[in-house]
Order: C-alpha cells, then structure tokens, then sequence
C-alpha cells in the first residue's frame, strides 16, 4: 500500500502544477536577431485578442524599431533603486503579482539584479511569477545557458558571467528559436539596428566574426530542437517506451575537468530529457582534514555548479571507487558512466589497471555503457 504523506504530496504537486503559469521563452544565437521585437509583437496581438497582458521589463537597447512597438502596451511600472550613487531600474515583481495580468512579458532572462533585491537572478523573479500563477513570455541568447558556457568561450572568446541553469529552460512549455543568417545578422550590425555606430566595427572584429555566428547558431537550432524532443517524450509517452537514460559523473577533488565533466554530462541529460546524479567518493586520502583548503572550495563549487544544472548530488565515503561506482550503477539504474580524460602518468595508468579492468568487466555485465569526456 503507498505511503499516504507520499501519495498526498504527489496530489499536491499536481494541483500547484495545475495553478503554475505558462512559460514561453524566445531563444536566439546571439544579440539583435529580434527576440524583444518578436515579444512586443505578439503582446500587441494576445491584446487585439482580448488577453490582459502587460510589459514588466522591456530593454529595447535605443532600437528605433523596437522602442516604436512599446505604443499602446500597458506597462508594469519598474522598481527604482539607489547602488552606488546611481538610480537604477528592476522589474517589481510585487507589482506584477497584485496586478495579476495574465500575461506579462519579462526581458533578459540572464539578467543580474541589482545587489539587495529579494533574488539575485531576474529568472528567479520569473519563476516567483509563473508560480503565482500568471503566465510569462520571456527571453535569453544562447551563450547565457549554464552547461554551454565553455562551448561558447571556446567559440568566441569571451566568458559570458550572466547565465541561467538549463533546469529554467526545461520548465518552458514553449522554446521558440529566433532565426537568422549570419549574412542578415551582420547587415542588420552595419546598419546600426544593433549597436550604436562606435560599438559596430569592434562587434564586427569580436563577437560577430561570420564562423562564430554560425556556431552559435548551431547551439541554438540545436537548443530548440532537443527542447521540443524533450516536450514529445514528456507529453506524448506511450506504452512499452524503451528504457529511459540515466547519466553518472563521476569527479574527485583533485580533478582538473571536473567542471567539463559536469556541463557535458548535463548537456546529454539534457538532451535525452534525463535524470542525471554527480557521484563525489570520498577515500580516507581525501578525508576534509586531509585536502587543502582550496580543493575542498573546488569541490563545493562544483557540487553547486551539477545542481544548478539539475543533477542530484551523491557524495559516499568507500575505500573502492570502482566498486562504489557499481554500486550506485546498480541502486539507480544508471545506463551511462561520465568520467574526465585521465590525467596520469604512465606509472600510474599500470598501477591502476587491475581496477580500471574491474571496473569495465562489472559495467559491461551490467549493460551500462562508460564515457571518458575529453
């Protein structure tokens, strides 16, 4: 018979669930292919149609074309705040809830808000929003989503600090991926619909360069796509479905990858819509009061990192790493290992043999398969 508190709290989840507003998101591969220009767009049309929507935060970026759409769209009046000798703007979130629109659009999802606000990311003023119960459109490029951020420094050079975890992504109901050529992308910057004129020839040598457009634009249509693979399974799941993935990364303290093991282990989980664990096994050589003081922050970090990724953490002491690692194989049904590119000496690769064979003899009898990221 199921556990009563168990079965009450599953009711529960369905019922807020049920009372949860929508959430519709505008991805695009980068700034000025019209994600803001699309949103004012439809807000225009769902008010034609009757719906109550209103604008919480709009950055039109001086756009003439995009600040000209703000015409006739009620808007949430923004929080003032004084930092640092400055008056600066924040959505208000509570004037957004006791207004209750059905609809409110909410820019810049990667958004940081200004220090002293009740959440430090504007996606969690958005998540605050949806639970409320009011419905939201909102925005967000690419190279601002967690588990890409090395993808997108590796493509451009830069390391973009505003980011979003993927989880926020997975709660939309709707992705819609904004389009453009690299050919377009590049006229609409030469004729300042971007940047203003003095910012134009540095975008050009920097960000805007043809072969980053179009590998940012790869991430993005394959973003989008994983988005509505992900909305198929989850809503369209029929009988004798084959065996859902689930994905193990495996870190230690002193792992130099340790955080490339955890973006693209969630960027599989992510695209198979998959539960994924980040397994730490804790030997007595790296006891706390045994590691330096700056791998145990390492480490904490990156605990934190799989999280905001949407990974459960499991953190065992054993003597066995192999054989905790089966272990945790067995108890969670776990179909793929994620392990970094060793980094050891040839001595060590021989020392370590007998277990590395242990290891692969017990994961092939369990039909699970082993990933060493790069």
């Amino acid at each position: 018979m199921p556990d009563k508190d168990h079965t009450a709290q599953h009711f529960l989840d369905l019922i807020k669930k049920s009372r949860r507003g929508k959430f519709k998101v505008y991805l695009g591969m980068s700034a000025g292919v019209g994600k803001t220009y699309r949103m004012l767009q439809e807000a225009h049309s769902l008010l034609r149609g009757g719906i109550d929507v209103k604008i919480g935060y709009i950055e039109t970026h001086n756009r003439a074309e995009t600040h000209a759409l703000l015409e006739g769209l009620p808007l949430v009046p923004r929080r003032r705040l004084f930092y640092k000798g400055k008056e600066l703007e924040e959505l208000d979130v509570q004037a957004v809830i006791n207004l209750r629109p059905e609809v409110v659009i909410v820019d810049e999802l990667a958004h940081t808000n200004i220090e002293g606000s009740k959440n430090e990311k504007r996606w969690q003023d958005v998540v605050e929003i949806l639970d409320a119960g009011i419905n939201v459109i909102s925005a967000v490029n690419i190279q601002h989503i967690e588990s890409l951020n090395q993808e997108v420094k590796e493509i451009t050079g830069v390391e973009v600090k505003e980011r979003i975890p993927d989880s926020v992504l997975a709660q939309a109901d709707e992705v819609v991926n904004i389009d453009l050529t690299a050919d377009e992308l590049i006229t609409r910057l030469k004729e300042g619909k971007i940047y203003e004129p003095a910012k134009i020839e540095t975008a050009l040598n920097n960000f805007f360069k043809n072969d980053h457009i179009l590998q940012l634009r790869e991430l993005a249509l394959k973003e989008a796509a994983s988005q509505v693979e992900r909305k198929v399974e989850t809503e369209l799941t029929l009988p004798g479905a084959i065996k859902r993935e689930k994905f193990l990364a495996c870190i230690s303290s002193n792992e130099k990858t340790a955080k490339t093991v955890i973006r693209k282990t969630a960027r599989l989980a992510n695209y198979y819509n998959s539960k994924w664990y980040l397994l730490y096994v804790q030997t007595s050589r790296e006891n706390a009061d045994k590691i330096a003081l700056d791998k145990q922050r390492h480490l904490i970090n990156n605990f934190k990192l799989a999280m905001e990724l949407g990974a459960e953490i499991i953190k065992i002491e054993n003597e066995n790493v192999a054989k905790a690692i089966i272990e945790q194989c067995e108890e969670r049904r776990i179909t793929t290992i994620c392990i970094g590119k060793p980094h050891l000496n040839l001595t060590r690769i021989i020392l370590a043999t007998n277990v590395f064979n242990e290891l692969l003899k017990k994961l092939s009898a369990n039909e699970v398969d082993l990933v060493i990221l790069s």
